[in-house]
């Protein structure tokens, strides 16, 4: 969305702002070092087809998607910050044969993984969750202490085309995969990301979480932003 990017734009020098299909990238400086920001649109395959073509046009040696997401863990609140050890397309299901009349059982429907298998090397690889770059990750988790709005953690980002306010359901991810948030693109960018070999990794603040009645705030995406252009900025300076 836009309040999920516009912080990152305006912190680039000498930008220039380019549209592909449906698809807008900015791409400018950060400290002198040359960073693209995708505004991926919202869901699994916009975020892919976003990935996909910043990779195309811009040959990217790292690759970050950040934004805001709901919460699982009752032990987050709004304002805190998940970092993705991984993520996982946690929409794509399949289901036991059921006769007629024997109702339905959502709590038993197993993760289709499938969805995530990748072809390397001519041969499918199963994935059931792609796993962060392991020095973008340790980079992050450095940085929580700087974050004053709420608490930084690594965890598990869930990835569908939904948005789930059932507590039980909500409870239901956590407990089953570990899910710390769930939100609609990360787990699409990591497996383009990772079919391409790019270190990858996932940042989400929550934005909202029925665990606690916490309503939607947008100024958290911005909290999100200005923490991610600090990990930018450490992660410039290595290079």
């Amino acid at each position: 969305m836009d309040v999920e990017t516009a912080t990152l734009i305006a912190a680039l020098s000498n930008v220039e702002e380019q549209t592909f299909g449906s698809w807008t990238f900015w791409r400018g400086e950060l400290d002198g070092y040359p960073v693209v920001v995708s505004r991926t649109e919202i869901g699994l395959a916009n975020a892919a087809a976003a990935t996909t073509l910043a990779i195309a046009h811009y040959q990217p040696k790292f690759i970050i998607n950040q934004g805001t997401a709901g919460g699982h863990d009752p032990l987050l609140y709004r304002g805190d910050i998940v970092i993705g050890e991984a993520s996982f397309n946690m929409g794509s299901y399949k289901t036991e044969f059921t006769e007629a009349g024997k109702g339905i059982a959502p709590t038993t429907w197993q993760n289709f993984d499938m969805t995530m298998y990748l072809r390397e090397q001519g041969e499918v690889v199963a994935h059931n969750r792609f796993s962060a770059d392991r020095d973008l990750l340790a980079l992050a988790q450095s940085l929580a202490p700087t974050y004053s709005k709420g608490k930084v953690v690594t965890g598990v980002i869930g990835t569908g085309d939904e948005w789930n306010r059932e507590v039980d359901r909500i409870n239901w991810f956590h407990n089953t995969f570990g899910t710390a948030v769930e939100e609609m693109e990360t787990s699409a960018a990591a497996q383009v990301a990772h079919a391409f070999k790019i270190p990858f990794v996932g940042i989400r603040v929550l934005s909202n979480t029925d665990q606690h009645n916490q309503d939607f705030e947008e100024y958290t995406a911005v909290d999100c932003q200005l923490f991610v252009l600090d990990v930018l900025k450490a992660l410039i300076k290595q290079q």
